[in-house]
């Protein structure tokens, strides 16, 4: 194709961040029109992705660009999607705009800021928000690694500000205190994440030394790399294999982040504003797990199998450490936080059980978490502004006072239990069943994620809007208009792509085949136990392929 939609998709937020960072000061309300809008653009203009996007196509990315870049070092900027990118271009493009319509007053100057005043963080404030944009679509777009990891570690930059520069307002702790707290989680976001790239970075440059070795000439192209593998002209050796596996994937499970590489995120989360936090888990962490269905598995598919073991194991303590210490959550942000962590767990669990379901849940793991999360903590956060407070105690009978803050909070959180009916119920089932088919033991044990999800929603959602009244809820208003704005569409798409999730699964499945295609892997075959019959026959024992047909 000779538009370059998806450099357009990308570039949009870009100059948004550019022009509204380049408001006046006086011109806040200005800065805010006019993010949404870039906002708004680039979302219509991922539809037009979506929409042109063929799923039937037997080619594995479309709408590719290719262009030389640093020829020298065999760097071209190469773009191209498949469905699980435009699945997640699209979820990103959808949230953007409810990010900043729920934080348009959170970067509000507390004073009014004085003539000569340079900082203009209300402009800064939505500038950051779409330079994070424009990174993390880039980065979905990808298929050149150096070009990825560039936007990979460039986002950390303008993250770091959101976390570290606009906090979370609630507590009564004093304005040095919560800056103090603030500048700890984003310092600690940025060095995890650093030293997480810096590993990265080595397997990058290792990865172009093997193919420059046995290719001839350096390259960074997923497609020349896989093609390359397939036709048998490039091997990499097994233990330079797993080194080079091992530094991307220690890279991607910081981001996503699974345990024991997830103590920034609670960090982060808790003491960002909500749409921030909401910006962090739905949004920016999504492309960890992205990269490992698209980096790990396609550029070291032996590698990747050699690890799946260890990696099933930690991703199955994710599900059940970030359970267990979401019920022991006194703070509200902490608490989704760490169901976040549970969450990611069930991801990663989906991705390398290596099978169609597994990852096929995986991916609609990422989107629907990524809108039930949304909902959840931009609920969560009305609430926080409301009492002033992240503390689970401090509420109590809000829903006697504000019944539909109260009902939304209470559809995110079913959404988070994975109740069916709702959109991450069929994919945490899809990442069961994946899972399940292949390691039963590690399928069994997670379904006790489910049970504790159902504990920490329930005993959230009684202790804050059941009860009697306190004193301090007692005048809290309901959702205002620009809330509503912002939570009923989020709470419509977990309503429909739970009883309706095809048009999310046709999207992917193709390019989860084209994935376990890469690495040789193909679904076990189930066996099924035939009953005795009239005249002769089986009983009690396995059969496969045409006694299948005969059983049915």
């Amino acid at each position: 194709m000779s538009f370059p939609l998806l450099t357009v998709v990308a570039v949009v937020p870009a100059a948004g961040a550019i022009a509204t960072a380049a408001l006046p000061a006086a011109k806040r309300t200005a800065a805010k029109w006019l993010a949404l809008l870039f906002s708004l653009a680039t979302f219509a203009l991922a539809l037009v992705v979506a929409f042109r996007f063929d799923p039937g196509s037997k080619s594995p990315y479309q709408f590719t660009e290719s262009h030389a870049w640093i020829s020298d070092f065999g760097v071209r900027y190469e773009l191209g999607v498949d469905g699980i990118a435009v699945a997640l271009i699209a979820l990103t493009t959808l949230l953007i705009p409810f990010i900043i319509l729920a934080g348009w007053h959170d970067a509000d100057p507390l004073e009014e800021a004085a003539p000569n005043r340079r900082w203009r963080p209300t402009q800064g404030f939505f500038a950051l928000i779409l330079a994070v944009e424009a990174m993390v679509v880039i980065s979905f777009e990808a298929t050149d690694v150096f070009v990825f990891y560039i936007f990979f570690e460039a986002m950390l930059i303008p993250m770091y500000f959101l976390i570290g520069g606009f906090g979370d307002r609630a507590g009564g702790d004093s304005e040095d205190e919560a800056a103090s707290r603030r500048s700890y989680a984003a310092v600690k976001f940025l060095l995890y994440n650093l030293v997480g790239g810096l590993i990265m970075l080595a397997a990058v440059i290792g990865l172009y030394a093997v193919t420059a070795d046995q290719l001839g000439t350096g390259t960074f192209s997923l497609q020349q790399i896989v093609e390359a593998r397939a036709a048998g002209k490039l091997d990499i050796g097994t233990g330079t294999e797993r080194l080079l596996f091992l530094g991307f994937f220690f890279a991607f499970a910081v981001k996503a982040p699974l345990w024991p590489l997830h103590t920034w995120l609670p960090n982060a989360m808790g003491e960002s504003t909500a749409p921030v936090a909401v910006l962090i888990t739905a949004v920016v962490d999504k492309v960890g797990t992205f990269a490992m269905l698209r980096f790990c598995l396609q550029l070291f598919p032996q590698a990747s199998s050699w690890a799946t073991p260890a990696i099933l194991v930690l991703a199955l303590i994710s599900v059940l450490y970030g359970a267990l210490l979401a019920v022991a959550q006194r703070d509200i942000k902490r608490l989704i936080a760490y169901a976040s962590i549970s969450h990611f767990g069930f991801i990663i669990l989906g991705i390398f059980a290596m099978t169609s379901q597994g990852q096929g849940g995986a991916t609609l793991y990422m989107v629907n978490h990524g809108i039930s999360t949304a909902a959840l903590m931009l609920v969560a956060g009305f609430l926080i502004s409301r009492r002033g407070s992240r503390l689970i105690a401090d509420y109590g009978g809000v829903q006697k006072v504000a019944p539909i803050l109260a009902g939304t909070f209470l559809i995110g959180g079913l959404a988070t239990l994975s109740l069916p009916g709702l959109a991450p119920f069929i994919s945490e089932f899809l990442v069961l069943v994946g899972t399940f088919s292949r390691y039963p033991v590690i399928g069994i044990i997670a379904t006790l994620g489910i049970v504790l999800a159902a504990l920490y929603v329930l005993v959230l959602y009684q202790r804050t809007m059941t009860g009697p009244v306190k004193s301090e809820v007692t005048g809290m208003p309901d959702l205002r208009v620009r809330e509503l704005v912002v939570v009923a569409p989020l709470i419509a798409l977990l309503l429909f792509l739970g009883v309706y999730p095809k048009p999310l699964t046709d999207l992917v499945n193709p390019a989860v085949d084209h994935t376990l295609s890469v690495v040789d892997k193909k679904d076990p075959k189930p066996t099924v136990q035939v009953d005795a019959v009239p005249g002769g026959g089986r009983h009690g024992h396995a059969v496969r392929d045409q006694d299948v047909e005969a059983a049915k």
